[in-house]
């Protein structure tokens, strides 16, 4: 009985911690989804309902009144395009260098090796804001004020170090017997990467997408710095110019918060598989 009273003990003890950690993460679910439901039953409703009612009234019915207004009279479509062009532009350069970067460091052996590797990757521990007046007075200097590709160059020049910490463990997880068969073979190291590495890297550069979709999707404080003029902002801008040309247009912001959140979304619900599995092979492994 000595034996199995601590057995019996240490199991009670295991199921109350399983039971509090379970109540926990139904609570913050649920503080999580208080905002989410807010939005959606404030995008379905007119604005004076929502004076009216509150914000929190489940629409009855639900009306697309503020869908259509953000895409008739908001210029939501425009604001659509722009953040397409820098995201989808971004995302797919600073990726595409850091398989690059990450293929050197992880299966290429060369003078000052970890030093630039170093150097590359502290740019992950900088703010933004360190470099706000100094890119604005750049930018200003060569004309790229107002300008898309100003966001995009910013977007790849911060995403990269995140890139490169990812592909490069990634690819240190890869066996050099691999590469070393490839090279015998007549392999050269463009044609190993392109054949070999990055269709094995696939999980790596899935979190990636989501991450650096998702970052530069929902990034706000650089178009605010870089952007002046409506037609060249982003959908987090455009969101803020409904609150301008409206008044208190809760409706419209509501139903403009919930198309911008589709496409990250969507990103998110058709690479999920891959997604951890990539962020624990790039980020733990090597």
């Amino acid at each position: 009985m000595n034996v199995r009273a601590p057995s019996r003990q240490i199991s009670d003890t295991s199921l109350a911690w399983k039971i509090s950690v379970y109540i926990f993460i139904v609570l913050a679910c649920f503080i999580f989804l208080i905002p989410i439901y807010g939005v959606f039953t404030t995008s379905f409703r007119l604005n004076r309902d929502i004076i009216k009612e509150g914000f929190w009234v489940f629409p009855n019915p639900p009306r697309v009144d503020n869908f259509v207004r953000i895409w008739n009279e908001g210029k939501i479509q425009y604001f659509f395009l722009n953040t397409i062009i820098v995201t989808g532009v971004a995302t797919l350069l600073s990726i595409g260098l850091g398989c690059l970067t990450g293929y050197a460091f992880g299966k290429m052996h060369f003078p000052l090796e970890m030093l630039l590797f170093i150097l590359i990757v502290s740019g992950m521990f900088f703010p933004p804001q360190i470099v706000l007046i100094p890119l604005y007075k750049f930018f200003t200097a060569i004309r790229l004020l107002d300008n898309l590709l100003s966001l995009i160059i910013v977007h790849v020049a911060f995403g990269l170090p995140i890139c490169t910490m990812i592909m490069t463990n990634f690819f240190r997880t890869i066996p050099n017997e691999l590469r070393s068969a490839a090279m015998i073979d007549g392999c050269h190291d463009w044609r190993i990467l392109f054949s070999i590495m990055i269709p094995l890297a696939r999980p790596a550069l899935t979190a990636l997408i989501i991450l650096q979709f998702t970052w530069i999707w929902n990034d706000f404080l650089w178009p605010l710095i870089l952007i002046q003029t409506e037609r060249r902002m982003t959908i987090q801008m455009g969101i803020m110019q409904l609150r301008g040309q409206y008044g208190l247009a809760w409706g419209s912001q509501a139903a403009a918060y919930l198309v911008a959140t589709i496409p990250t979304l969507l990103i998110f619900l058709f690479m999920q598989k891959h997604f951890i599995r990539g962020l624990a092979m790039g980020a733990i492994k090597g």
